[in-house]
C-alpha cells in the first residue's frame, strides 16, 4: 500500500485503496465501526493511514464472514475477550459446516434418485421386490416419465429412503395386493362398498410413490389392463384380474365425481 499524504485519503480514495465500496464505508462510519477521523477546510472527512490499518482489520474480519456487530466487540475488546469470541465465530462457523455438508449430502442423494429412480444397489432391488423384480424398469420408467412432477415427486421421497423403508412398503403393498386377489376370487362387484374401500386403499398406497388423484388413478388402471406387460404381471395372479383391478378404479372414482368419459392426468 502507497504511502497515505498528510491530508488523507476521502472516502472514495480509501474505497478504491481498500478494495471495498463507498456506501460499505459510510455505513461502517454510520455505526462506529470504522469512522476516518480527520476533516478537510470544506468539512469533508478523510481517511488517515491508522483509519485505514483500522478498516482493514475490519474488512479481514467480514471476509471471515464474522457480523459486524461482533467486529465491533473484537476491535474494541481486548485480547482475552477478543479471542473468546473469536472462539465463539469458530464453534458458528463449525455448525455452518456440518450443517452444509448434512445439505451436500441431501443433494446428492437427490441427483442420484432423481438419475436412478432408487438409492438401492441391484442386489437390494432383487432382494426387497421379489423374483420378478427386473433392474431396467426404473430406467424404461425415467426414459418415459423422467421430465414430470410425479417422477420429481417419487425421486424426493427415494432420496430420504433406507432400505428399511422400502421393505415396508413393499410389505403393505404386498398385504394389499392379496386383499384383492382376495375380493376378486371371492367375486367383490365393482362399486360395492368393499369395491371402493380397497380401490380406495390402492390409490392411497400410491402416496408412498407420489400423490394421485382420482382422475390418474383411473389412466393408472387403464394402463394396468391396456399394456400387455403389466397386465400378463397381473392376472398370473388371477385370470381377469387387470381387468376387475381396472373395473374397481373406475367405480370408486365415480363415486368421488369422476367423469369417466373426460379423464385426464391431473
Amino acid at each position: 500500500m502507497s504511502t497515505v499524504s498528510p491530508q488523507g485519503l476521502t472516502v472514495g480514495q480509501a474505497a478504491t485503496r481498500l478494495g471495498v465500496t463507498v456506501r460499505a464505508l459510510h455505513y461502517w462510519d454510520a455505526t462506529g465501526i470504522a469512522s476516518p477521523s480527520l476533516r478537510t477546510s470544506r468539512g469533508y472527512r478523510v481517511y488517515t493511514a491508522t483509519d485505514l490499518a483500522w478498516v482493514q482489520r475490519v474488512i479481514v474480519y467480514r471476509e471471515l464472514e464474522v457480523p459486524l456487530e461482533a467486529i465491533k466487540a473484537l476491535l474494541d475488546g481486548e485480547n482475552s475477550d477478543s479471542v473468546t469470541e473469536l472462539r465463539r465465530q469458530q464453534e458458528q462457523v463449525s455448525t455452518q459446516i456440518t450443517h452444509l455438508q448434512d445439505v451436500l449430502r441431501g443433494l446428492d442423494r437427490m441427483i442420484k434418485a432423481r438419475e436412478n429412480g432408487l438409492l438401492l444397489t441391484v442386489e437390494q432391488q432383487a432382494e426387497i421386490f421379489g423374483p420378478e423384480w427386473q433392474s431396467d424398469w426404473l430406467g424404461r420408467a425415467r426414459e418415459q416419465w423422467g421430465d414430470t412432477q410425479q417422477w420429481a415427486e417419487y425421486a424426493e421421497q427415494a432420496a430420504n429412503r433406507t432400505p428399511d423403508d422400502w421393505v415396508k412398503i413393499v410389505q403393505t403393498n404386498t398385504k394389499l395386493d392379496a386383499a384383492l386377489v382376495t375380493a376378486k376370487r371371492a367375486g367383490v362387484i365393482p362399486g360395492s362398498e368393499a369395491a371402493n374401500r380397497l380401490a380406495e386403499q390402492h390409490r392411497k398406497a400410491f402416496n408412498s410413490y407420489f400423490h394421485i388423484t382420482y382422475n390418474m388413478h383411473v389412466m393408472l388402471g387403464r394402463i394396468y389392463e391396456g399394456n400387455p406387460e403389466y397386465a400378463d404381471h397381473f392376472n398370473r395372479r388371477e385370470p381377469g384380474f387387470a381387468a376387475w383391478l381396472r373395473e374397481i378404479i373406475e367405480a370408486n372414482a365415480q363415486a368421488n365425481g369422476v367423469n369417466l368419459e373426460a379423464v385426464t392426468w391431473l
